[in-house]
């Protein structure tokens, strides 16, 4: 059945570009031929971002980072974690105060009934009870025991401190296990007995997990009797685990961020109102087990607060929480040195972290690596990263598209074109045959001549002066070698990009249109060496001192003896020669170049010249000397010399080259200036 598809008025919320491989792979393009190293490449662009087809901006690791910080920073000056301490004493002595006035009222009642007896043990019970009050301790663990040992006098001071004190135990059983929360909310005493079992089942769990005996029956049969408490479903023992440790230790590190004061008030507190619930064992036993087997959840990290904006005891925890996952988010971006490290990132949690956005951009940084592979442009390799064959043409067709963008119709240069002849490829445009050229009838033109010729009456007959033909462009076979300068003072003086793109481009061109000719590249510094293409990407300056181009001359006529066709060699240097290679075969550097490095440097030119190799050089830092030198060289190979920039090298370059592979040939066309 063929495919249909549907088209609509673009409304600007239509997205039109995906990534894909090949936009991932242009980013990157530059870095990889200045540094010649893929997975740092990578590792540049994670951390920096990039702008997608759309132009949308994919933010990068630094800048999610920063938001991360931002957030962090935001909430340790807006809140008040001695607040959870100064909310519970307040409603300690909003309770206290209930009752005083509820004696004062007891005292009253007793006066106005003009009974002297009643009037005396009011008086008497009420100053025994004031007493009681003012010696309440000053800790909240000790008022709160002191107030449950306490007999009421106001029936509404009472119940106001039951219902405090059953807030509080929600609030602490909250704060410990904040994604059990909505699950231990009733704590009637049933439940509350569910509770301590659940807790029992669950350290026998952990021991046996310890111990190293297989749990997964028994977590099996601790679901199916405890699965309620726990809404998020866990799947796995260690998953659950890990959930109730990240809690624990929120709660503590809410603790840590207290004065030593308000963490004693807080954990004495925490420890008497589990005690009133006999749970307190059991947590203490749990939060043991839990700091054995997650030793990393974040025990002993702590924060420091500057807001006042204070916070309740569960609310507290819920802030660490969320600052633990910053942390933990944070620690992920920190370590990633790859984009596949980001699989591992929670993006719903991101999203509430992060926004939207931020986390789309974490999902596109973490697909980079899976785009490359699934496309077929990089491989692993022995635990890196590698261009694949396909990844080196893709950055080749990258950097020639780059240049010939940058190619003016009104180019420097003045080499003549003739675009007509006889030869294999096509020119796009026809002539009446003549005797000797190639029978390249075009069907088109010669039928229409014949209708023409004949009035456009049928049956249309065909004669000789209908003929038209194809023009074609005739090529020759070019046999070259690209001297690439390796030496330090090309990245120095900012060349080293603009050449290797250039080397890049040019091996691009030739093997795709040009695929009979010959290239061959030898990068020089100290000494020479030839590179093979495949391996270009890689490709990387010399930290050593020295321009050795005899050395790169003497290569290049050896790599083009053998070959057929026109013999060229392109030469990109930024300096003169400063090395040579001595009588015993050694490298031999002066700076300035002396005089046997100059004459040995000419005379393998000469050797080229004598070969039929023509030389031409393309100077990025067109120095007296450096001028002087090529000036001598031009005159003795007969070669040509172009004084260039970085920007408009491979102008210069790669438009000379395609020109002067045309050969001038018969067949009625005029020539031009390019």
């Amino acid at each position: 059945m063929p495919r249909r598809f549907g088209y609509s008025r673009w409304d600007g919320t239509q997205v039109g570009f995906e990534l894909d491989a090949e936009g991932v792979l242009a980013e990157v393009t530059d870095d990889v031929l200045y540094h010649g190293d893929l997975n740092a490449a990578l590792r540049r662009l994670l951390q920096s971002g990039f702008q997608d087809a759309n132009g949308e901006r994919v933010a990068g690791v630094r800048e999610l980072l920063e938001r991360l910080r931002r957030q962090r920073r935001q909430q340790l000056r807006r809140h008040d974690l001695g607040g959870a301490y100064a909310d519970i004493a307040e409603k300690l002595r909003d309770v206290v105060d209930q009752e005083r006035e509820g004696l004062d009222k007891l005292v009253e009642d007793a006066r106005q009934a003009g009974d002297e007896r009643r009037r005396e043990i009011g008086e008497r019970v009420a100053a025994e009870r004031r007493t009681q009050l003012d010696l309440l301790p000053p800790d909240l663990a000790g008022t709160i025991r002191a107030l449950q040992e306490y007999e009421f006098t106001s029936t509404a001071a009472s119940e106001r401190f039951e219902d405090l004190l059953d807030r509080l135990r929600r609030q602490v059983v909250e704060s410990h296990f904040n994604r059990m929360a909505g699950a231990m909310g009733d704590l009637s005493p049933e439940r509350v007995q569910q509770m301590k079992d659940m807790f029992n089942a669950l350290n026998q769990l952990l021991e046996m997990r310890e111990a190293g005996e297989d749990t997964t029956g028994a977590f099996a049969d601790f679901m199916q009797r405890y699965g309620d408490f726990f809404p998020g479903n866990p799947e796995t023992l260690d998953e659950l685990l890990e959930q109730m440790a990240e809690q624990m230790a929120a709660m503590q590190a809410a603790l840590n961020s207290m004065t030593p004061e308000q963490r004693a008030q807080l954990q004495a507190l925490s420890d008497e109102l589990l005690s009133d619930l006999d749970l307190r064992w059991q947590v203490e036993r749990l939060g043991d087990n839990l700091r054995r087997a997650f030793p990393g959840a974040g025990w002993d990290r702590g924060y420091e607060f500057s807001g006042r904006d204070p916070l309740g005891l569960a609310q507290a925890a819920g802030l660490m929480d969320r600052l633990g996952d910053l942390d933990q988010l944070e620690n992920l971006l920190r370590s990633a040195t790859s984009p596949g490290a980001l699989a591992d990132v929670d993006l719903d949690r991101a999203r509430e972290l992060l926004g939207a956005d931020g986390a789309d951009s974490l999902d596109r940084l973490a697909q980079l690596t899976r785009l490359l592979q699934e496309a077929g442009l990089v491989e692993h390799r022995e635990g890196r990263l590698e261009l694949t064959p396909k990844g080196v043409r893709r950055i080749g067709r990258n950097a020639l598209a780059d240049l010939f963008s940058r190619v003016s119709p009104d180019r420097p240069g003045g080499h003549q074109v003739d675009r007509t002849g006889a030869g294999h490829e096509r020119a796009h445009e026809t002539k009446p045959y003549e005797y000797g050229d190639p029978f390249a009838l075009s069907i088109e033109r010669t039928v229409r001549n014949a209708v023409q010729r004949g009035g456009g009456g049928t049956p249309v007959r065909l004669v000789p002066e209908d003929f038209e033909v194809e023009r074609t462009e005739a090529l020759t076979r070019t046999a070259t070698v690209l001297l690439l300068d390796l030496s330090l003072s090309m990245p120095m003086r900012d060349n080293f990009l603009a050449a290797k793109r250039v080397a890049m481009a040019l091996h691009s061109l030739i093997s795709t249109q040009f695929p009979r000719d010959f290239l061959a590249i030898v990068g020089f510094s100290e000494v020479a060496r030839p590179i093979d293409p495949r391996q270009l990407p890689e490709v990387s300056w010399d930290f050593t001192a020295g321009t050795n181009m005899h050395h790169a001359f003497l290569l290049s006529r050896r790599l083009l003896a053998h070959e057929s066709g026109t013999k060229q060699i392109l030469m990109i240097t930024d300096g003169e020669p400063t090395a040579h290679i001595d009588a015993d075969g050694q490298p031999f550097f002066s700076y300035p170049p002396v005089r046997e490095t100059v004459d040995a440097t000419l005379a393998e030119a000469l050797r080229c010249t004598r070969a039929g190799i023509r030389i031409n050089t393309f100077m990025l830092d067109a120095t007296d000397y450096l001028k002087a030198f090529v000036e001598r060289l031009t005159d003795l190979n007969q070669g040509r010399a172009f004084f260039t920039t970085p920007e408009t090298l491979g102008g210069y370059l790669l438009v000379d080259f395609i020109e002067h592979k045309r050969a001038r040939r018969g067949g009625g066309g005029r020539p031009r200036r390019a």
